[in-house]
């Protein structure tokens, strides 16, 4: 083997390095890092994690929010042909605690915030030796950085995995989905191409980079060869000063982000004429107001992590509805339950081929052969494609209910299974509405056990003990009994009529 034919992040920075070394990359905290710098400071890192012994495969687990370290790994990782899991910091202690016994990683990341339960975990964990905070004050996570930069990256298979992050599937269990790197960085290339973007364009960083689409925009920005502007923590007001002040001509938006914004630009006066592109999910109103209040155009899209982010994506309102435009590198079918290809105009699940597909969920060969049966990865998702090509979103399969509120991905199971932890409860059904602020809502319909009382208050704070703060139901309804059907099962159909 040898690397004729492959390409890694750590060699697109190493290129960026030598032809616009002196261009900023990142811009964090008024610091700037220009391409050379960090080039530099990946290849550093990635002679101190060599210095480890590490083998190619070993799993680097992340729990930060957005910091230029981000960058530094996914150089480092690629060049050592290493493996990310990227943890949503927003999850609680033992769903992260079960993505930790999933990958046994051998090292943490943590920034400050979350260093107790890093160090904990790193205790607790028969897998994790090494645990770094990103903190000047942590001398270890400083002497990582070795003097003597990294100079031959090690080969690599194109489909190696590279990241692997954790999404609902269809038992209820986070599982991890395995991307490669031709996996991402063909996934940033049409993104490159179908935002205009090259080394002119500016990215504000919104998104955390442990989700897909932070992903995306952010190594597609230093892909092409862009700057990046990383915000910590979304804040209304300092994102339309960034914006304003470093000429943003890009940033990716889930509810209620785009909400809060107009919000904030009603309070006071910014100047958003740099703005080109908000892109991500949105309600039709807000979408409106927007572009009236800005001169940018707001685009939505369609994609899982599954399929290294998005597969279908246009200008909002280039055709109502709709999800967009088929990606030029995805090949996608709309299938009956007897996995029989539908015609034009038909609803049926959304199969996928082609480069963009992932290389299949981290220790679940059973679940991988039934989800790329036919040779076909099916998305569980709804949809229809009309004449014009435009994919038409139209929800999901039973066995994959998910909820999106604000972009994150919830399944019913996981607070179902929480909330039948109270005693308390006797039965609960839990699905999807729409809301004003999120997109999609979490509603549970429950029922009491005799002699029992509840508040939705009280149901809501219990389930925050158990799971991560957005999957708790934001609305409760509490009957006494379920409807169910003939065998038994309760009526989830019914239900749906019924409430939502």
């Amino acid at each position: 083997m040898n690397n004729l034919h492959n390409l890694s992040y750590f060699d697109i920075y190493e290129k960026n390095a030598l032809y616009r070394g002196l261009s900023c990359a990142i811009h964090y905290k008024d610091k700037k890092i220009t391409y050379s710098d960090l080039f530099l400071q990946t290849a550093r890192l990635a002679s101190g994690l060599k210095s480890l012994d590490l083998s190619p495969g070993t799993r680097i687990a992340v729990l930060c929010k957005n910091h230029p370290v981000f960058f530094h790994l996914f150089g480092a990782a690629s060049a050592l042909n290493l493996v990310l899991v990227l943890i949503n910091k927003r999850l609680s202690d033992d769903e992260v605690s079960y993505i930790i016994e999933d990958t046994t990683p051998l090292i943490i990341f943590a920034d400050k915030e979350m260093a107790d339960l890093a160090r904990t975990l790193s205790e607790s964990s028969s897998c994790i030796e090494h645990c770094y905070i990103i903190d000047e004050n942590d001398t270890a996570f400083s002497n990582l950085y070795d003097n003597a930069p990294l100079k031959t990256r090690v080969e690599h298979l194109l489909k190696d995995p590279f990241v692997i992050i954790h999404t609902a599937a269809v038992q209820g269990k986070p599982r991890g989905a395995v991307l490669g790197q031709d996996n991402i960085i063909l996934a940033n290339l049409q993104i490159i191409h179908a935002y205009g973007l090259d080394d002119t364009k500016t990215y504000l960083n919104i998104l955390p980079l442990f989700h897909i689409m932070g992903i995306n925009l952010g190594l597609g920005t230093l892909q092409a060869g862009g700057q990046n502007i990383i915000q910590e923590k979304f804040n209304p007001q300092k994102t339309l000063k960034l914006i304003q002040e470093q000429k943003v001509n890009l940033f990716g938006s889930f509810p209620p982000i785009l909400a809060n914004l107009i919000d904030a630009m009603e309070k006071g006066k910014f100047d958003l004429s740099s703005l080109e592109i908000a892109a991500g999910l949105e309600m039709p109103d807000t979408a409106k107001k927007w572009e009236a209040a800005t001169s940018s155009k707001f685009w939505t899209m369609y994609g899982q992590t599954e399929t290294s982010g998005l597969i279908a994506f246009t200008e909002y309102f280039a055709k109502s509805g709709s999800a967009g435009i088929i990606s030029p590198l995805a090949n996608i079918k709309i299938a009956d339950e007897f996995d029989n290809f539908l015609p034009e105009g038909e609803t049926g699940e959304i199969l996928v081929q082609g480069p963009l597909v992932f290389q299949g969920y981290w220790n679940a060969g059973k679940l991988n052969s039934h989800t790329f049966r036919g040779g076909w990865h099916h998305t569980g998702d709804l949809g229809m494609i009309d004449s014009d090509g435009f994919l038409f979103f139209k929800g999901r399969k039973a066995e994959k209910e998910l909820i999106k509120p604000g972009g994150e991905n919830v399944f019913p199971a996981e607070v179902e299974k929480a909330i039948l932890v109270h005693d308390a409860i006797k039965d609960v059904c839990v699905f999807g509405v729409p809301d004003p602020k999120f997109g999609e809502g979490i509603k549970a319909i429950c029922s009491l056990k005799p002699g029992y009382d509840l508040t939705k208050d009280d149901l809501v704070t219990f389930c925050g003990s158990l799971i991560a703060g957005y999957k708790k139901p934001r609305y409760v309804e509490f009957i006494n009994e379920l409807p169910r059907t003939e065998d038994g099962k309760i009526d989830r159909e019914k239900i749906k009529v019924e409430y939502a």
